[in-house]
């Protein structure tokens, strides 16, 4: 199946949710990714720690139905949801509250009149900050300084959260969660810098 590789987020297509909202049980923790994409990200932190739930908001439905087909075939724990997450996070979760949520690198859209298509901006901010519980986690990993830097600042001046490696400081410890999506791993084996930040919900 050929999937595109990126898709205009402000499409008119985009803005009403069609989607199927995931089932989520009380008591259990939740993690989501922001643009997962083949979510091997959330499949292999199922496999470290299969008590949990874990969600990947996508705006590609291909990949969408093809995550959702794997996690069916090998009962883990994993929803693809469809949808535009700058969008569509308050109908998805409503009330839930999840514990943590990761970007993992987001389309850098180059070119200057695309900017706008860029995903980490102060509204996904206010929309991660609506679902994560307090001390809740909130990674973001890039290896385009630019777009780093952009989500630092609009996460410092949201007022909803704490850089835990101190203020317009990024997090230099690595990846700390053990598993790692197919970007960062072909980043980390060609040698391309990661920028990496970590805050928590205030």
């Amino acid at each position: 199946m050929r999937i595109r590789q990126h898709v205009n987020p402000l499409g008119v297509h985009f803005e009403k949710f069609r989607g199927a909202k995931p089932r989520f049980v009380a008591g259990r923790p939740i993690e989501v990714e922001i643009g997962c994409a083949d979510a091997q990200f959330l499949f292999e932190r199922a496999v470290v720690d299969p008590d949990r739930t874990y969600v990947g908001l996508e705006i590609r439905e291909d990949l969408v139905d093809l995550v959702n087909h794997k996690a069916r075939k090998i009962s883990a724990p994993v929803h693809a949801v469809f949808c535009q997450a700058q969008l569509h996070m308050p109908e998805i979760f409503g009330a839930t509250v999840v514990d943590r949520v990761f970007v993992n690198f987001p389309d850098p859209w180059f070119k200057k009149k695309h900017h706008a298509r860029r995903m980490v901006d102060a509204t996904l901010v206010e929309g991660i900050a609506g679902i994560v519980r307090p001390s809740g986690e909130v990674f973001v990993q890039s290896d385009v300084w630019d777009i780093a830097l952009d989500a630092m600042f609009v996460l410092e001046s949201s007022g909803h959260f704490v850089n835990v490696a101190g203020e317009w400081s990024f997090w230099r410890e690595g990846n700390p969660y053990g598993v790692r999506s197919w970007r960062e791993q072909n980043a980390e084996e060609t040698g391309l810098p990661i920028w990496r930040i970590m805050f928590r919900r205030s």
